[in-house]
């Protein structure tokens, strides 16, 4: 029975480890949630890496998504965080969103800015090394971020988002080169890779630019010129009738621009990569 007892402890401590944490900034009235798993020890000087959820979703929506990079969380000195948007969607740069969050004009700065300085002051993460990623809506919060705050974010990634077209564009972008990750589909009906008007729950966000004309505005920021490096990702799901092609800028001194057309995709994830697996991998590369 004591053995029993034993067992039932440590068990429902490691549940209790297991648990994402909940906690909440105040910014500007309103308290900004936002989730992540305890980080080991030895988080201190590590990295901090946001994942944001798409229009109309939560925070949890992303956690199943990233678990094959949770697990190797501790090995990789990271600490990912789940920021909730403001019921549910975020103040991103589309001038045209219906969401609360832009009529409001909630401070996003704000709330990613009050992140980093809580979780440097309680894990003690290098300020340094902060990424940021989102899907949908949520690569379009990336985009802001880098846009409007490049000094304390290190490099982004979006997932099926193309950057809002200059007139449907609410932010003033500062204009500096960042790594960037674009994942995109040829067949999203959502996020038009080819650009055009895109819909959310029926209403119009605004036009979006190209997914290779977003990839050329930050390859041109990073001073690139030329065609970019083309390479084949392996098809490692057939059944998914979908291929992947990689179009990269790379160079010493410079911020590595790549896009990931996905040959065939929707607005939604390729099964040929671990999509936040990938993503970190290309954060780390980052110098």
């Amino acid at each position: 029975m004591k053995y029993l007892f034993v067992v039932l402890m440590l068990s429902n401590a490691l549940l209790a480890q297991s648990q994402p944490i909940a906690d909440s900034v105040l910014i500007e009235g309103h308290y900004r949630t936002f989730s992540y798993n305890r980080p080991a020890a030895g988080i201190s000087g590590g990295n901090l890496l946001f994942i944001m959820h798409g229009s109309g979703g939560s925070a949890k929506d992303m956690f199943q998504k990233a678990a094959s990079l949770e697990a190797i969380a501790a090995a990789e000195k990271l600490l990912i965080v789940y920021p909730d948007g403001y019921q549910h969607f975020w103040n991103e740069c589309r001038k045209y969103s219906t969401a609360v969050a832009n009529k409001e004009n909630i401070h996003e700065e704000a709330f990613f800015n009050a992140m980093i300085d809580w979780f440097h002051s309680k894990y003690r993460i290098s300020e340094k090394k902060v990424f940021a990623t989102g899907f949908s809506g949520g690569g379009h919060m990336a985009y802001k971020l880098a846009a409007t705050m490049p000094a304390k974010i290190k490099a982004i990634a979006a997932i099926v988002a193309n950057m809002p077209d200059a007139a449907s564009c609410d932010c003033v972008l500062a204009g500096k080169a960042l790594p960037v990750l674009i994942i995109n589909g040829t067949e999203d009906k959502t996020n038009p890779y080819n650009g055009g008007e895109m819909f959310v729950n029926n209403s119009s966000f605004g036009v979006v630019r190209s997914s290779e004309n977003t990839f050329g505005y930050w390859s041109s920021l990073a001073g690139y010129t030329g065609a970019p490096t083309k390479t084949l990702l392996p098809d490692t799901d057939p059944t998914d009738q979908k291929t992947i092609e990689a179009y990269s800028y790379h160079q010493k001194n410079k911020p590595t621009i790549t896009l990931l057309k996905v040959i065939g995709g929707h607005h939604d994830y390729p099964n040929d990569i671990d999509v936040y697996m990938y993503v970190w991998n290309f954060f780390k590369s980052v110098k």
